[in-house]
């Protein structure tokens, strides 16, 4: 078992039952990133918070410093030659990852001219390849937006993560990986999410940036 999910595993007992999910959970993004890939997520509420968090440990450093790469610097140099280092030094390695909560004006103008439910929908139709992955994220499982985007995702090829609770709701089958966490109250549930997520973003962060 990777060394983060045992620690996750020590801090958190309850969540035994998910870690073979997590463990497939992180197969399905590695996957996606080691063919250039794109993660979106969704989530309302609480867990739209959660989707703008993961991008963050995602796009930048997170446990470990990610210098870019001397290929990279090397064409910086090309195009910059007086500026190419601060310029360097100044960006980190990122794992592409966007949140589909955080576009308010197209997300405001769907949900008022067509359908508030088919707002996450439009973004994945408009956004998503195939080989891109969806981490959809709802505590019951049932968040109706959040459903279609897993379906129109499938529709386009990509793979389908879901993070949600209690019985894992309609979701459940729409997830190529479903991560659900034992408990049945929003807050239970919303607070283990939180060292879940944590340690994909670590152990991806180990896999592609690790010297």
């Amino acid at each position: 078992m990777n060394y983060h999910l045992t620690q996750l595993e020590a801090k958190y007992p309850d969540l035994k039952v998910c870690l073979p999910d997590i463990q497939q959970a992180f197969l399905v993004l590695e996957r996606c990133y080691r063919s250039g890939g794109t993660v979106f997520i969704a989530g309302n509420g609480g867990s739209a918070a959660d989707s703008e968090h993961i991008v963050g440990e995602l796009m930048k450093g997170f446990m470990l410093k990610r210098p870019v790469p001397d290929s990279f610097r090397q064409r910086l140099s090309e195009h910059y030659p007086n500026e190419a280092e601060e310029i360097g030094d100044g960006l980190q390695g990122a794992l592409p990852a966007m949140s589909l909560v955080s576009q308010s004006a197209l997300f405001t103008a769907y949900c008022n001219d067509v359908a508030a439910d088919m707002a996450f929908a439009q973004q994945v139709y408009g956004y998503g390849k195939e080989g891109d992955v969806l981490l959809g994220i709802s505590t019951s499982g049932n968040s109706r937006s959040v459903i279609r985007a897993l379906q129109v995702a499938r529709a386009k090829g990509m793979a389908t993560i879901g993070l949600t609770g209690g019985t894992g709701g309609a979701m459940k089958a729409l997830c190529d990986a479903a991560i659900i966490v034992p408990y049945e109250l929003t807050p239970d549930i919303q607070e283990r999410h939180l060292p879940i997520y944590h340690s994909l973003c670590i152990m991806l962060e180990e896999a592609f940036f690790a010297i």
